[in-house]
């Protein structure tokens, strides 16, 4: 069982806007890591280079996106195609738009677990009823994911995957991180609680703590080569 995080900007100003000192798609990047994803991919343009810049050191693979004519669908499905070429047995993606800078790492790790026992389901991670992202979509559904309509927006996106027959569960992480976006400063996020239910609740992750650092997570992962490299298919 090996789960990706393919995160979506689309511009290169939102793939670098600023998120509590680092670029988004560095903060996601780490965070991603730290839970337990593997690989990496960002999907996004990058004319200037400042993107590839962003990611120097991380485990990460930088994706020129799909044509502009196969809409926000044909760029999640760029992602996990570019992830699959990477890792041949892959079976889930975490699908991660990224203006969502504040999930933090136990939120990754919850939701690659719930997958273990759920490979065939979309995962959705809620925060107070709200459902959030990243949606972890497994590659099983990538046909579905193929035949939404371009003009669709993320959201219904999903929607439309699980109407195709996709089975779909929603885990209550309590995270407000899933829901609250870049718009809102990490010092005003609602508090952390964890998963209702799960084995990490009694963890309390203190508001702007910051997220677990690579260094923290490697003393328990195999070695990887640390790259921000683009790939172009």
């Amino acid at each position: 069982m090996t789960v990706a995080a393919v995160i979506l900007s689309a511009s290169a100003d939102g793939a670098v806007a600023d998120a509590d000192g680092l670029p988004s798609v560095r903060r996601i990047a780490d965070a991603a890591w730290s839970g337990g994803a593997v690989p990496i991919v960002v999907v996004s343009f990058d004319p200037s280079g400042d993107v590839a810049t962003a990611l120097t050191g991380a485990p990460v693979t930088l994706a020129e996106p799909a044509p502009e004519a196969q809409g926000p669908a044909g760029q999640m499905a760029r992602g996990i195609d570019v992830a699959r070429a990477e890792v041949r047995d892959l079976t889930g993606v975490l699908i991660w738009p990224a203006r969502l800078v504040w999930v933090g790492p136990e939120t990754v790790t919850s939701l690659i677990e719930a997958h273990g026992t759920a490979q065939g389901a979309v995962l959705r991670p809620d925060y107070e009823g709200e459902p959030g992202w990243p949606v972890l979509v497994p590659v099983t559904a990538l046909e579905a994911l193929r035949g939404v309509a371009p003009d669709r927006m993320p959201p219904a996106i999903i929607d439309d995957v699980v109407a195709s027959g996709v089975r779909e569960r929603h885990l209550d992480l309590g995270d407000p991180g899933v829901t609250h976006d870049r718009d809102t400063a990490r010092a005003d996020l609602p508090p952390y609680v964890g998963p209702v239910g799960g084995h990490r609740r009694g963890h309390v992750h203190r508001r702007g703590a910051a997220c677990p650092g690579r260094d923290e997570a490697d003393r328990h992962r195999p070695a990887r080569p640390a790259h921000g490299r683009r790939r172009d298919r």
